[in-house]
């Protein structure tokens, strides 16, 4: 995986990173509404692809930065795509039961003695994604985002996400404000999330957005000449 990831050309994006996985027998392993999952051909490891993730950059650090704890995934690699696509090399993660899950959640709401060093660390980076980030969501505590390691420990993923029904309302109903808040190479492949979970999303419609977005992309050009 270490030669694959290697081998992307710096220009990469969501479409050459999927490709070049599946091409070394990496297999589809689902798709959420951000990104798709492929899994490593012997099993030991998955990689996240989305072609648009403001967030990711956020998550990246919290696995590395608290990885010494072992409550979130190990995290191989990671790397942003061209257009502002996002890619994460982790181990092989499984479900687990949702009352297990929530029960997770419940710790880490009331800072729980067990992950109170976990919550410091996701407290600081969500304060500073708050921030930066336009858009950006309070922490997601659905319980398909707590999971299994290899090794039995239960994990928490995907804490941090942009407001997808915030943000593409704007992008539908105020292009010009997205325009003005996101530059173009963080949101060129904004319309081609999966939207698995939530979707589907209609060609139509995603055309309708991309022509919209395009036109104040055009005016924001022609304002500032």
């Amino acid at each position: 995986m270490d030669a694959t990831l290697a081998a992307l050309p710096q220009d990469a994006d969501h479409r050459t990173a999927e490709r070049a996985f599946r091409d070394t027998g990496w297999t589809r392993a689902g798709a959420g509404d951000w990104a798709i999952a492929l899994r490593a051909p012997d099993g030991s490891a998955a990689v996240r692809i989305s072609p648009f993730d403001p967030t990711g950059p956020y998550t990246a650090e919290l696995y590395r930065a608290a990885a010494h704890t072992r409550l979130v995934p190990e995290l191989f690699a990671h790397r942003r795509l061209a257009g502002g696509g996002d890619l994460q090399l982790m181990e092989w993660l499984t479900p687990v039961d949702e009352s297990d899950a929530h029960a997770f959640h419940g710790l880490i709401a009331q800072r729980d003695e067990a992950v109170a060093e976990l919550v410091d660390i996701i407290d600081g980076i969500h304060a500073r994604a708050l921030r930066e980030l336009p858009w950006c969501g309070p922490l997601d505590t659905n319980p398909s985002n707590v999971m299994r390691g290899a090794d039995g420990r239960l994990v928490v993923t995907d804490l941090f996400y942009a407001d997808g029904p915030a943000l593409y309302s704007t992008a539908g109903g105020d292009p010009d404000l997205l325009v003005s808040r996101i530059p173009e190479p963080e949101r060129r492949f904004l319309t081609e999330i999966p939207l698995a979970a939530s979707g589907p999303w209609d060609d139509a419609s995603r055309d309708e957005m991309r022509r919209g977005i395009a036109a104040a992309d055009a005016r924001a050009v022609q304002s500032g000449s």
